[in-house]
Parts: C-alpha cells; structure tokens; sequence
C-alpha cells in the first residue's frame, strides 16, 4: 500500500458547499492539497486530481467538448470508470451546460449483448450526441453506440477540437445531468437532477447529517454511474471540499480487504457501502497487525436493505483494528431525490424499529429527514397512516428531482402536489424513517403481506453454502388458484443427490423460520442484479417464467 500521500486537511480550503450552482462550486475550488485519488487494484496511487487543478482542466474539457459542435442542453453519454479522466469530462460538462450522462460499466452486466443493449437504451432516452469512454472500453461503447450519429465516441483525450468560448453559466434552475436508474434493465429512466436539488442535496448530507469538516478524508470503492457513488462519494465531497481516495468497484469485489487498508493507511474517517460490502469484508478481508481504523467516524450505510448481522460481524471482526460499531450511519436515499433523504444520529451506531401488527419483524431504522425534507407515510390511496403503520414512503423537499426526463407520464405518476411517491415501502417510529422493501417486490399471501428479504435472508442464514444474493422470493400468480411463494435458489454442485438436499434443506428452513411452504427451483448460476449490484428479483421472475431454472 502506497502511503506516501497520507495526508490531514487544515482547512477546507473554499466554501463550495454554499455555491448555487455545481459551476460556482467548481469555480470555487482553491485547495492544491486536497483532491481526488484514484488507487489501483494492489493499492498503488495511479492518479491524483488536485481540486484546484480539477477546475483548470474541467474549464479545458468544457471549451474543447463545445468545439466538437455541440451546444448547451445537449446530452453526453460518459462511461463511470473510477478514473481520474470521468470527474474531467463529468464537470467539464458542468461547466459547458451540457448534460452529463453517467453510463454503467460492462461489468455490472451478464453479456457483451445486454451491455450494448443497455448502452442504446440509455442513449434513446437521453438522446446523446456524443460519448466518452475509456481505451479499454472504447470496442464496448462502439458496438452499443454504433449506429448513432455521434458528434463523438472515444476517449476525453481524443477530443482535439479547437475550444470554444464557454457559455453564462447556468441557473439554479436548470438541469445539471441526468441519473439513470439501476432497478431494471429494459427500461432505463433518466431523473433529470437540477442544480439547485443538487445543491440542497449536498448540503444537506455534507453539512447537516455527516458534519463534513476538515479533518475529513473518504475512502469509496462505489460505482460512479450509480448515485451513491456519483452525488456522495464524488460531488459531496468537491463542494465539501473533503478529499477522498477510490478505488475501483471490480477490484474492491475482487480483494476486499484494499477497502480497509486504504482506510487504515489514509486515515480515512468517512466511508459508505451498502451492507453487503460490510458483510463481504468481514469475511474475506484481513488486516495487518498494524491496521489501524480508529479515524473511522461514519460507517455509511445505503443502497439496499440493511442487514443487522452483516453490520455486527463487521464490527467484531474489526474491532481488534479499531473500528468503533458507533461509527454505524445508516441512512435512505434514492436518486429521485438527488440521493440522501434521512440519516440516523452521528456516533450512535444503528438502532431497531418494529412496526405496528403482531409478530412484525423489526428493521434497522434509517434516522430522520434531511432539515427542509418530509416524509409520510401513505395507503394506497394516498391517505397519510398513523405513526409505527407501514405504508407507502412519500417525500418531500428541496431535493427532488425536476421528474423523469421526456417522460410525463412517468414523472406524472411518480410526482404529485411537490410529493414523491418513492415505490418503497416503510414505516415511521419516533420521526424516524424504517425501510420495510419495495412496493413491488411485496408478496401477499391468503391477506398476509410478506417481505421477500425475511425469506431469503433466513433461508441464507440457515442453510450452510448459500451466502448473500444466493435466494430470491416473489409471488406468483398461477392461472388458476392464489397466489403461491417462489424461492429461487443459487445451486452450485451439480450432483442429482445434492441438488435434492438443498432443495429440501431451503424448504425446511422456510418452514422452521416462517411456517410458509413455497416452490423451489434451482439456478446453477448466480441470480441476476441490477447495474449498481442489488438483486434484481423482476428479473429473476421473468428468467423463472421463461423456465431458465430448475423446477
């Protein structure tokens, strides 16, 4: 680990966070020591972007995009590799009032053909007139963008047009890119965020729930086209002016323990992952004697259902380092809202709520709404439900998205009097936000709701050789008769007799922990996920309609 850039900040060094606009946030920035690292897959430093240079060479980006033909308001496709050259061409389209349209990488698909399918999907709705990739991406974006008329496909470097003069800069009001969602591959959404959302939104998470100052620093391994990882592991910390040091998301899911020693090498204090990456690496990280996570003061937690033993294993795991379990954060967010809507209490570590009803599974609570946000909880007729009833998740404030971009029917559907009808679904105790799943994904058996995360979480937790993202549930609706429970569960030995026992291995663990009985069948490869990694259960329903699984 190369730790010959550790470094403290003394001060923030500008006050981009009170900026209008993302433009006067860059524009703002004059801290030489602070900036951007980007770290490769042995730990190494490959590439460091000094804020102050940031501005220089995202004004550069800017004048030599306009110089290709293109005007403000006009779309560009970037692909979200973790380097250096993505924040270039991302804020140089800030500045040239182009719209910057982060795209997935190819890893997070199963096949060169669904990735360039997704890649057209994506540039029909947002109707690119050019796309930056990287070298060793360029074959990729060719085959998924070939048969657009592209101003230009390639690389930042290999815009060589003469600059151009850069435009007034943009309004609070006007758009700032375009956040496409992960939930489902056939059919993309571009939330089209304005600046002053933007703004709101990074104000509010840096400044009022994680208390950014400047002893800061951040460590992420998150995707960059995904919201987590762009608005609060990249734009977060440019306003903050907070330095933070990345590493590529295939490469932490390849040796995760780099997460840690990043961490502990850097003294970082802030860093955010879904529970998934705590629970991955507490069981394939290790650290040195040495390692040292004491700095560590907000553990992050967002991005998909909050599991209570992942954030415990983590903390006994890495208590031994230094990790403090208060240093649990875990927040709600969603890129319809920019990203961050409620977060727990700093240094308090997490908490459980129960909903109301009998025999309710209690959930890790995601704190109170961001100052100026509001939340309620709504039936599904849009009438608000008494504290500790799960309904629909409504919200409200400075954050929202402008709506769906081109697309008023979708927009219409999901915004309505300034709400957001968020599709999850949840409950408050204490003006406290708990997430309970998703509108969509809940299954309802004989008048029962059930949530398919208690199902696959139980049967992973009491079948050995299943580990998380190896089950998922739905309902199903047979021609004749009720709904039913599917289970569909990773199998990796190929044996008859094996398969046979851990079919009756998931259906006896169903029965011990919920008193359900459902179908099970069998899928000899991992289940489908959507771009920013979570498991995609509509997926996972249309392969099983299909008959792409066993039983």
């Amino acid at each position: 680990m190369d730790t010959g850039l550790r470094m403290q900040r003394e001060t923030t060094g500008n006050g981009a966070v009170h900026a209008a606009t993302f433009a006067e946030a860059l524009a703002g920035l004059d801290a030489a020591e602070e900036g951007l690292f980007f770290f490769g897959p042995r730990g190494a430093l490959r590439e460091e972007l000094p804020f102050a240079r940031l501005a220089e060479e995202a004004a550069d980006a800017a004048g030599r995009l306009l110089g290709l033909g293109l005007a403000p308001g006009d779309r560009v496709g970037i692909l979200a590799e973790t380097e250096a050259d993505f924040v270039r061409a991302f804020c140089g389209c800030i500045l040239a009032r182009l719209l910057p349209c982060p795209m997935p990488l190819p890893v997070a698909f199963g096949s060169r053909a669904v990735y360039a399918e997704q890649l057209r999907r994506i540039a029909d709705v947002a109707d690119i007139r050019a796309a930056l990739a990287p070298a060793e991406f360029a074959d990729w974006a060719a085959e998924g963008l070939a048969d657009r008329r592209l101003v230009h496909l390639g690389t930042l470097a290999e815009v060589t047009a003469t600059p151009e003069a850069l435009p007034p800069p943009p309004a609070p009001g006007d758009l700032a890119y375009l956040q496409f969602s992960s939930g489902t591959t056939r059919a993309p959404k571009g939330i089209a965020v304005t600046h002053r959302a933007l703004m709101a939104n990074l104000r509010g998470m840096g400044h009022d729930a994680l208390d950014v100052g400047p002893q800061d620093r951040g460590v992420s391994w998150l995707p960059l086209y995904h919201d987590m990882g762009l608005v609060g592991s990249l734009l977060m910390p440019i306003a903050m002016g907070m330095s933070v040091d990345h590493l590529a998301t295939r490469d932490f899911i390849r040796r995760p323990g780099l997460w840690l020693e990043l961490a502990a090498a850097r003294r970082a204090t802030i860093s955010y992952a879904p529970s998934f990456g705590y629970q991955l690496a507490a069981r394939r990280a290790r650290l040195s004697g040495d390692a040292d996570l004491s700095a560590w003061r907000v553990a992050g937690i967002g991005g998909d259902m909050v599991r209570p033993e992942a954030l415990d294993g983590f903390a006994e795991t890495f208590a031994p380092a230094g990790f403090r379990r208060e240093a649990f954060l875990p927040s709600y967010g969603l890129a319809e809202a920019t990203l961050g809507l409620s977060f727990s209490r700093r240094d308090a570590g997490w908490r459980l709520a129960r909903p109301a009803g009998d025999g309710a599974a209690a959930v890790v609570s995601c704190g109170a709404p961001l100052p100026g946000h509001r939340i309620e909880i709504r039936d599904d007729a849009g009438r608000p439900l008494p504290e500790g009833t799960a309904g629909r998740v409504h919200a409200w404030g400075p954050s929202l998205m402008e709506g769906y971009f081109r697309d008023p029917a979708q927009t219409a559907e999901a915004l309505a009097d300034g709400w957001l009808d968020t599709g999850d679904l949840g409950f408050l105790r204490d003006g406290e936000l708990a997430i309970t799943g998703r509108a969509k994904d809940l299954v309802i058996l004989n008048g029962r709701n059930i949530w398919p995360q208690d199902l696959e979480w139980a049967v992973e937790d009491a079948v050995a050789g299943l580990r998380s993202g190896d089950v998922a549930a739905f309902g199903e609706m047979p021609e004749q008769g009720p709904e039913e429970l599917v289970l569909v569960v990773r199998c990796r030995p190929r044996d008859p007799e094996a398969r046979a026992a851990l079919r009756a291995q998931v259906e006896a663990a169903l029965a011990a922990a919920t008193g359900l009985k459902a179908r099970i069948a069998l899928s000899d490869d991992g289940l489908p996920r959507t771009s920013s990694g979570k498991l995609s259960r509509a997926r996972v329903r249309d392969a099983y309609r299909s008959g792409g699984y066993d039983g």
